[in-house]
């Protein structure tokens, strides 16, 4: 092992930044649609066997965003597929897109690397903590991008259920972890590799036995309909009413459930201009209430991305305005400042795009209770899901995932949403446009879904809700306490030592 680690620090930098970079993109593949973590905690423990030979700062930060950059250039390769929707307008940016968002993302683990090379220089544990607390600076800082956090990788096994306690960054936490114990094991420290391993394997056998969601026998039945419209057909308006009607007939077909749900966007029509049209919506649900996305605007003309519950007869009973907009993408960061200061050409040019709103959920569905509503983007951040004192019955997901294509992105995705029902501890009913629709029990179980790329419908008994989770009810507070606390713990240690 010292031999290695000799000849890696012997190597050209091109060589060592390259090698650490393939490191990164092999620790991508816990990502899904892979699922295959054993590779994300091999790439973790060689990047921690490797670390202490880095001489300084400033290399272990250059290091680290090396690998990094590989992990999040492969495991955000969807970040390309909006710009192939119009391959001859905006085909020329999907290289560019990929390359800025991996090597931005990596500077969060470069940060940490810095920091750690700092307090503790060659100490893994401290570079593991620091890693773990970028992964959370990374989920807040500029709004917040927690995609692809290293604690995704655990999504379809058992281990999972370690979100219900500590959400999104104790499963990150493990991750990392495992990692440290590994390179213990390969650096032959055995004693503390596999107590580590082995605090890891009892922590997951005891949340692996907590309780099951009991079934009633007379749970609601909802309709989940995706009328799979691709991106370059949805706004077009030749295709308009051929995906509507499409959305009606599906709506209508076979027993009668008890809740009817569309994707986001659903419709290619504002909500102004279709008012005198609901009644067409509500008989294809033939009295059933239905959930549609729907754009609109208000009497100041701002624009909103919305959520529509409706009654018979085309009553609008609730309507929900999405409140986390995706940057660059629903909204242009800095034009209404443009505006102020008088830059209106470049303002006007950028557009301002929707406006958040500002009515928190829940939303009443009749016969069934209050859900939690979010919006496509809205999904993938665990500690923005609230909804006061009065506990709601599901989470109710709506989503465009035409833009992601049919790769990792609408997989990636569907992981998260799986993750924000066991961290909640309900059920998740999850309709998207072009798929994967599906329905989710509180485990995070998929109990039926649709598939990538086709249109139908299904119908499936809305699963039961467990008692409220721990991270239901702190958040993120008890591990961030913890993560501090061990890194003190090791700023301490190595500070004893050094002495």
């Amino acid at each position: 092992m010292a031999d290695s680690m000799t000849q890696f620090a012997a190597q050209p930098a091109w060589v060592r930044l390259g090698s650490l970079a393939v490191l990164g993109a092999m620790a991508g593949l816990g990502q899904a649609p892979f699922d295959f973590w054993p590779a994300t905690i091999l790439a973790l423990a060689a990047l921690f066997i490797l670390y202490p030979v880095i001489q300084n700062a400033r290399q272990a930060a250059l290091h680290v965003w090396a690998f990094g950059f590989g992990y999040f250039a492969c495991s955000l390769r969807w970040i390309v597929e909006p710009f192939l929707v119009d391959i001859a307008r905006h085909g020329w940016m999907a290289p560019f897109a990929l390359l800025l968002m991996g090597a931005g993302a990596a500077l969060f683990w470069a940060l940490a690397a810095w920091l750690a090379s700092r307090l503790a220089p060659g100490r893994i544990g401290m570079l593991g903590l620091l890693l773990v607390g970028a992964e959370v600076l990374r989920s807040l800082i500029l709004t917040g991008f927690p995609w692809a956090l290293l604690g995704h990788v655990w999504v379809t096994t058992w281990l999972a259920q370690v979100a219900a306690f500590g959400g999104p960054h104790l499963l990150t936490l493990l991750t990392v972890v495992c990692g440290v114990a590994v390179a213990m094991l390969a650096r032959r420290n055995l004693i503390a590799g596999l107590v580590t391993l082995g605090l890891v394997l009892a922590m997951a056998f005891v949340v692996r036995s907590g309780p099951e969601p009991e079934r009633t026998g007379d749970d609601p039945v909802v309709r989940l309909v995706q009328p799979n419209a691709p991106q370059h057909q949805k706004w077009d308006p030749a295709y308009a009413d051929i995906f509507l009607n499409r959305l009606l007939r599906l709506s209508g077909e076979g027993d009668l459930p008890d809740l009817v749900v569309w994707p986001e966007t659903a419709i290619a029509y504002l909500l102004n201009h279709i008012e005198d049209d609901l009644r067409l919506l509500s008989d294809a649900a033939r009295g059933a209430p239905l959930v549609f996305g729907i754009q609109r605007r208000d009497a100041q003309a701002r624009a909103y991305n919305s959520l529509v519950v409706m009654g018979p007869g085309g009553d609008v009973q609730s309507i929900y305005d999405k409140q986390h907009l995706v940057p660059f993408g629903e909204y242009m960061p800095g034009a209404r400042l443009l505006g102020r200061i008088g830059a209106t050409g470049l303002a006007r040019n950028l557009g301002v795009g929707f406006t958040p709103g500002t009515t928190p959920g829940p939303v009443q569905l009749p016969g069934i209770g209050a859900a939690v509503p979010l919006i496509c983007y809205e999904g993938i951040f665990a500690e923005e899901i609230t909804y006061g004192d009065t506990r709601p019955r599901l989470l109710l997901l709506i989503t465009n995932d035409a833009w992601f294509g049919q790769a990792a992105g609408p997989h990636q995705h569907l992981a998260q949403a799986r993750l924000r029902a066991i961290e909640q501890g309900l059920p998740m009913v999850r309709v998207a446009n072009t798929g994967i629709s599906a329905m989710i029990d509180a485990k995070g179980r998929i109990s039926a879904s649709l598939p990538l790329g086709v249109d139908g419908a299904i119908d499936v008994p809305l699963p039961p809700a467990l008692p409220a989770t721990l991270y239901s009810r702190w958040g993120d507070l008890p591990v961030t306490m913890l993560l501090l606390l061990l890194t003190f713990g090791a700023y301490l240690g190595a500070k004893r030592d050094s002495d």
